[in-house]
């Protein structure tokens, strides 16, 4: 690994406030200077291809024949008084139900087990301005759509020999074109969540006939497997249905489908539950690795800081798999240990100084 990238993210896991080209020059007592450390920063980009060459060796140490999945989902970082630009843009959140300005994340883990390691990820670039017809307003669109990096990166897994049975996503990658793609184009099986509002037939001859109706409208039981089709896409998936409590207490339904159609409901489930780590990873890279504590405000350093936070996520689940600490448990090893360093420091100043 780069000197550079070795040292910027081993800080980016230790340091809880800024990460600053300053604050790590301070760290190592002026050894680099800080702008040898903004040399790197906005020295050449780094991106997928540079992450997977940094990962590969650990990935084919770890990859399982059988077993493995391929997860992918992306997630927003809100950066609201960052100056906008492609990549620092307004997204629309679905968690929060209005458009927020940040980074919006694309990636592409692999789990085998418990060890769930990134192979790809994008940063949603909105690099075309366009003007609303209704607002009158300029605003950016993407030239490369969220789903078209979707099938790139599954692409781009199997060219890389990466080893899985499954691809697993949300509703919001549950569209005709990606189930088809890994159906015809991959010939992999895929488990998706998909929305209440989708049109189904119940048998070949309905969907012959155009009889579709609204899965919602479908008196499902928790635990159901149904074979069906989703208008406009010519195979049968297996519909398997999940109905579940909310913290507040409310009722939730899960409606996956998979082209697995041998595997119980009970077996595709389960083989879903693994796409959770995927959210742990997204929480982790947030508040462990240092995502959004940047202040550099050009696209390459913004770029290059991403990539170097997504190495010390990798460094965090590593060191999870040879210790029996999560994550968050390193980080807070890490600051506890420095809190003391720092505590015993004041004592013997006060000491020092005849403070007692």
């Amino acid at each position: 690994m780069d000197r550079m990238l070795d040292i910027y993210s081993d800080y980016l896991i230790a340091q809880n406030q800024y990460a600053t080209a300053v604050g790590l020059s301070d760290l190592l007592e002026g050894r680099i200077s800080h702008d040898k450390i903004t040399r790197f920063l906005n020295g050449k980009e780094s991106a997928s291809k540079e992450l997977w060459e940094h990962i590969k060796p650990e990935i084919r140490k770890i990859a399982q024949d059988v077993g493995g999945v391929l997860i992918l989902d992306d997630t927003i970082e809100e950066k609201a008084y960052t100056d906008e630009n492609e990549i620092m843009c307004w997204h629309y959140s679905h968690t929060k139900g209005r458009c927020v300005k940040g980074v919006n994340l694309l990636s592409c883990l692999v789990r085998y087990g418990d060890i769930a390691l990134p192979i790809a990820y994008e940063p949603i670039c909105k690099d075309v301005f366009f003007r609303d017809i209704t607002t009158k307003k300029v605003k950016r669109q993407a030239s490369v759509s969220k789903n078209q990096m979707f099938r790139s990166m599954i692409a781009q897994a199997m060219t890389n020999g990466v080893k899985f049975d499954y691809i697993l996503s949300d509703t919001w990658f549950g569209a005709k074109k990606n189930m088809e793609f890994i159906e015809y184009d991959m010939k992999k099986k895929f488990i998706n969540g998909i929305k209440a509002n989708r049109l189904i037939a119940l048998s070949e001859e309905e969907r012959k006939r155009g009889q579709y109706q609204n899965l919602n409208a479908l008196p499902l039981k928790d635990g159901d497997k149904r074979i069906v089709w989703l208008k406009d896409i010519s195979f049968p998936v297996a519909l398997i249905t999940k109905i579940f409590k909310n913290e507040d207490g409310s009722t939730g339904i899960l409606y996956l489908v998979t082209n697995d159609l041998e595997s119980s409901a009970d077996r595709i489930y389960e083989i879903y539950q693994k796409r959770w780590r995927i959210e742990e990873y997204h929480k982790s890279i947030k508040q462990n690795a240092s995502l959004a504590k940047s202040p550099t405000k050009v696209v390459r350093s913004q770029k290059n800081h991403i990539f170097a936070s997504i190495v010390a996520y990798c460094k965090l689940e590593l060191l999870r798999t040879k210790t029996s600490l999560s994550h968050f448990g390193i980080k807070y090893m890490l600051l506890m240990k420095a809190n003391r360093a720092a505590f015993l420091e004041l004592e013997r100043w006060k000491f020092n100084h005849g403070w007692f």
